[in-house]
């Protein structure tokens, strides 16, 4: 079996005397859909927000391994902007767009964790850097046809509807190149088109080889799209297995609808 791209074992995180972690472990593999799923309050995004850097977990570690390598590399305790450049891209729960840059500024910021040009080139403007951000013109372009939203492209971010607002988000995460897109609720607030526009969407991504892991409530979604899913209650991991085991399994029935 190959090396996971993500590989997290041990992980907790305690805020004075919660412990909103404790010990989970999980794993993503490449080209994979994996979902995070548990009642509100589970952990859920906590865990996100420690492999991501936005916190540095209390115990356990981060282990990021590129496809076809045996060199991982330890993401715990490095900043988010780190974690980033390392191949670990993410949406959040609430849309986070540049409301008053155009849909296509908004995915050409993503690329800048992949640029080399730095302060000099742009103020020289060599060779170099003029086909650098011809490059980045030309991918940022590529992503928003994948999204679906290259004729809105000189559009303001605001003025996009919710579920474009989402995709574009998606774009922006698949614009730093990650190794894993980490997707915190993409559904959340979605109408029933959109949530299948969305569905269509992730499966395109994963069809390309992206692995994906995705926090998400709408299990209808979750069950369509995951090949595994990992199931949280009370900062611990309960259960994981693919769909079917997932919604005949004793603990998750009782996790969501009590005894």
């Amino acid at each position: 079996m190959t090396t996971p791209i993500l590989k997290v074992t041990g992980l907790t995180m305690d805020f004075g005397g919660i412990r909103a972690l404790d010990s989970v472990d999980l794993d993503v593999r490449q080209g994979e859909i994996a979902a995070l799923i548990g009642p509100n309050g589970a952990g859920k995004t906590t865990f996100f927000n420690c492999v991501t850097g936005i916190y540095i977990p209390t115990a356990g570690e981060v282990m990021l391994t590129p496809a076809g390598s045996n060199k991982s590399k330890n993401l715990k305790g490095l900043k988010p902007n780190q974690v980033t450049q390392r191949g670990l891209a993410r949406t959040f729960q609430n849309i986070r767009l540049f409301s008053r840059m155009t849909v296509l500024e908004n995915v050409m910021i993503g690329r800048h964790c992949r640029t080399k040009a730095f302060i000099l080139g742009a103020i020289l403007r060599n060779r170099a850097t003029r086909r650098e951000e011809r490059k980045i013109l030309e991918y940022s372009y590529a992503l928003l046809e994948k999204v679906g939203l290259a004729n809105q492209a000189d559009e303001f971010a605001e003025n996009l509807s919710y579920g474009a607002q989402r995709r574009l988000e998606i774009a922006r995460a698949l614009a730093t190149e990650p190794l894993l897109l980490l997707l915190d609720e993409p559904a959340a607030g979605m109408n029933p088109q959109e949530t299948k526009e969305l569905d269509e969407l992730i499966k395109k991504i994963s069809r390309e080889g992206q692995a994906i892991l995705l926090i998400e409530h709408d299990m209808k979604l979750v069950m369509s799209l995951s090949d595994r899913i990992f199931v949280m209650d009370y900062g611990k991991m309960i259960a994981k297995g693919n769909p079917a085991e997932i919604r005949t399994n004793p603990d998750v029935i009782k996790a969501y609808l009590g005894e």
